[in-house]
């Protein structure tokens, strides 16, 4: 009988649902904030409102991609090497979460003495996502690894992610609902809307502040020896298993995007063709995307201690790549489309729910060949790979659409005397092709996807063992630093 069959085994300790609980609804609150302060509100109130001028918009969004992008690594490195009482994360979260707030209501300052002042409000634009998004990384990344820091298996990590998805609704719900309204509120309540965006930024920055006295994190990490960071970083292209992770990583990232971007189009364009539904033909489709988003949840949950995450995430890719493929030849025929809305909701419940548990897959193998626990180096390298993802999917979507006959000077006049493009009367080269332009590319990054978890190598029993005795290692290890700060106070 060999020492492993002779090992007893520990059970991991469970993940209490409070504590979950409150790091979803942590996670939720700073998504919130950050889709309208680094997304469609900043630009239109700097632009509709303050009467910026597009190109200084342009060039700060340019200006600020480029800072975005770099941070992350910089913050997570730093991140990895604290040794603070409270641990390497929950500071940062913590006390970061007043200043988040802060700066999240000073970005939406009105100084109307000053409204198309072009370069004091490009400046203020810069300063303020600078500010927001400085602040904004450390707590959002810190929030990210927290499941890592908290469980070593999937099953123990399982709540943390479900809560997150529940909560979700918030983060993604309440901008995609305000964002057609946003002209609006800000034009014709201007001298209010400043203190509604500053009492959310109050009210989120509370639940984020309030939320890290529900969990906590293992204190033995801090005393661990962390590499220089260049090194960090070549440690983590070296992983095989990370550089397979990130291809699935920047699909998520550019599937997400460029699927918001042509709902609008494909509804006022289609909506009144042959064999559609009018406007009910958008609830059939949306309708559809949510049975298979929370079917193949419910799935996922149930079967993915007996199939493994990465067994999961191939169905995941199989499903959305064929689903955005066949929606990109045929999606005009409203019944194809809806079949293959089902398949990519079957895409984005994975996006949410298994590939959390791959990174954390990812982030464990490097502890295991390296001996300390690195998730703020991985956090933000996979944040520089993946941030441009978004910007991508936007840039392409749009050029294909041009080079189908989009026109954005055909427009019609809207019932208050505005005037925005109609997307019924573009010509049918872009009506057809709109669907390429929309789902192709989505459908060909999840087959390269579903190539790159097939060659994945962390699943299995014999990953599932190691998995185990991580999880050994870490409860005694956190035992002998408690022992450790016991004898230190005595």
């Amino acid at each position: 009988m060999s020492m492993d069959e002779t090992m007893p085994r520990r059970e991991e300790k469970k993940v209490k649902h409070s504590s979950a609980a409150w790091l979803g609804a942590a996670n939720s609150m700073t998504g919130l904030l950050a889709a309208f302060a680094e997304g469609t509100a900043v630009t239109v109130f700097y632009q509709n409102v303050m009467k910026l001028d597009a190109s200084f918009i342009a060039v700060a969004w340019i200006l600020f991609g480029i800072w975005n992008a770099i941070n992350d690594p910089i913050y997570g490195w730093l991140a990895d090497r604290g040794h603070h009482k409270l641990g390497r994360r929950i500071p940062w979260i913590r006390y970061g979460a007043p200043i988040m707030a802060l700066c999240y209501a000073i970005s939406w300052i009105p100084i109307n003495s000053l409204a198309g002042n072009n370069w004091f409000l490009f400046f203020q634009m810069i300063i303020a996502l600078f500010l927001f998004d400085t602040v904004y990384t450390a707590i959002a990344s810190a929030i990210y690894v927290m499941p890592y820091e908290m469980a070593v298996t999937n099953k123990a990590r399982s709540p943390i992610f479900l809560w997150n998805i529940g909560f979700s609704v918030i983060s993604y719900g309440v901008p995609m609902v305000a964002n057609g309204m946003l002209t609006t509120l800000m034009e014709e309540n201007i001298s209010v809307f400043p203190f509604v965006m500053a009492g959310l930024g109050l009210v989120a920055g509370g639940i984020v502040f309030a939320s890290t006295f529900f969990y906590k994190e293992n204190g033995y990490v801090k005393e661990e020896k962390q590499p220089k960071m260049w090194e960090g970083i070549k440690q983590c292209v070296k992983n095989k298993s990370f550089l397979l992770f990130e291809v699935i990583s920047f699909t998520v990232i550019y599937a997400m995007a460029v699927l918001m971007d042509g709902l609008n189009p494909c509804w006022e364009a289609w909506s009144g063709a042959e064999g559609w539904l009018g406007g009910s033909s958008q609830i059939v489709c949306l309708g559809a995307l949510g049975v298979g988003l929370i079917g193949s949840l419910i799935l996922f949950v149930f079967k993915n201690g007996k199939w493994g995450a990465r067994n999961c995430t191939l169905i995941m890719c199989g499903a959305m790549g064929v689903g955005c493929i066949v929606g990109s030849f045929l999606g005009k025929y409203m019944i194809v489309l809806a079949i293959s809305f089902f398949l990519i909701g079957v895409g984005l419940s994975g996006g949410l729910y298994l590939i959390p548990m791959i990174n954390g897959d990812v982030i464990d193998k490097d502890e295991l060949d390296n001996g300390a626990r690195r998730e703020g180096v991985y956090a933000g390298v996979n944040s520089l790979i993946t941030k441009p993802a978004s910007a991508i999917a936007h840039a392409v979507f749009t050029a294909m659409n041009a080079a189908y006959g989009f026109s954005a000077d055909i427009t019609k006049e809207t019932e208050t005397g505005a005037k925005v493009v109609d997307y019924a009367a573009q010509p049918d080269s872009f009506k057809d092709g709109l669907f390429v332009s929309w789902m192709l590319i989505v459908g060909v990054l999840c087959l390269l996807s579903f190539v790159a978890m097939w060659f994945f190598p962390l699943h299995g029993k014999g990953w599932d063992e190691a998995k185990a005795k991580l999880a050994i290692e870490h409860a005694k290890k956190e035992e002998e630093y408690a022992q450790k700060v016991l004898a230190a106070q005595e």
